[in-house]
């Protein structure tokens, strides 16, 4: 089983942040990573931050550097992953 991670890293953000995330599971990751998004960066637990964070999350582990990805809008704004 490979192991999957979501890196804060390849999210465009107005407050930078250098967390990843990574689990045995897809739920694991997305559960976590909620947790960390409403905490930290302020979002509000709802079916579209889940879906856009799902769409986030990637098979093995985190890398150094990655080129943003655009994934689509929240809260009226675009997206991006790296």
């Amino acid at each position: 089983m490979s192991r999957k991670y979501i890196d804060c890293r390849e999210i465009h953000s107005e407050s930078p942040c250098s967390v990843a995330i990574s689990a045995d599971t897809a739920h694991e990751v997305l559960e976590a990573a909620v947790q960390h998004v409403v905490a930290v960066h302020h979002h509000y637990n709802t079916p579209e931050l889940r879906q856009l964070i799902k769409r986030g999350i990637k098979d093995g582990t985190p890398s150094e550097m990655r080129n943003p990805v655009w994934v689509g809008v929240f809260r009226g704004q675009p997206t991006f992953m790296r």
